[in-house]
C-alpha cells in the first residue's frame, strides 16, 4: 500500500505553491497584512545564486497540501548551525493525517545530516493546537529569552 501522500523538494516550477502556502498560513496566522513577498522573491531565496533557504512540498496524488520552509542561523556557542523552520503548513482539511510529523520528521533528518545543533522556531502564544503538536515531537518553548523586533520607522531611524 502507498502512503498518502509524499515529499519532496520544492523546485522552481513549485514558486506559486510555495507563496499560496505562505499566504494561506499568514492568514491563519491574522497576518496576512504583512504578507508582501512575490514569486520573484521566492525565485531569488530559494533558487537563486545566494540561496537563503529550503522548502519541501507534502503532496497527495500530485496536488501539494502542506509545505515546510527553513534556513540555517549560527549557534556560536555550539561553532555550528541551527535549522531554523520558518514556516509549516498543512491545509486544515489535511491535518490530523501525519503530515505535519513528516514534515518536521523531514528538517530533522536534514539537520541531523547537515550535523545541526538543533532546530528551532517561533508559534503564536494563542496557537495551541501547534503548541500541543509541539510537545508531542518534543520540543520545549525557550521561556528565557523574548524576540525582539526592529522594522518599519523604527529600522530606518536606527540606520539614519
Amino acid at each position: 500500500m502507498s502512503p498518502a501522500f509524499s515529499l519532496r523538494e520544492a523546485t522552481e516550477a513549485d514558486v506559486p505553491t510555495v507563496l499560496g502556502f505562505v499566504r494561506a498560513l499568514a492568514e491563519y496566522e491574522r497576518l496576512l497584512h504583512l504578507c508582501v513577498a512575490t514569486e520573484a522573491d521566492f525565485c531569488r531565496r530559494l533558487f537563486g545564486p545566494k540561496r537563503l533557504a529550503r522548502a519541501v512540498i507534502a503532496e497527495t496524488r500530485e496536488n501539494p497540501v502542506g509545505i515546510a520552509l527553513w534556513y540555517y542561523t549560527l549557534s556560536t556557542f555550539a561553532g555550528r548551525e541551527k535549522l531554523f523552520v520558518e514556516d509549516v503548513f498543512v491545509q486544515p482539511a489535511q491535518r490530523g493525517k501525519g503530515i505535519g510529523l513528516a514534515l518536521f520528521r523531514h528538517m530533522a533528518r536534514v539537520a541531523a545530516a547537515e550535523d545541526c545543533v538543533g532546530m528551532e522556531w517561533r508559534v503564536l502564544n494563542w496557537n495551541q493546537p501547534a503548541i500541543d503538536f509541539y510537545a508531542r515531537i518534543g520540543a520545549r518553548p525557550v521561556t528565557d529569552w523574548t524576540t525582539q523586533q526592529l522594522r518599519g520607522d523604527a529600522l530606518a531611524a536606527l540606520a539614519a
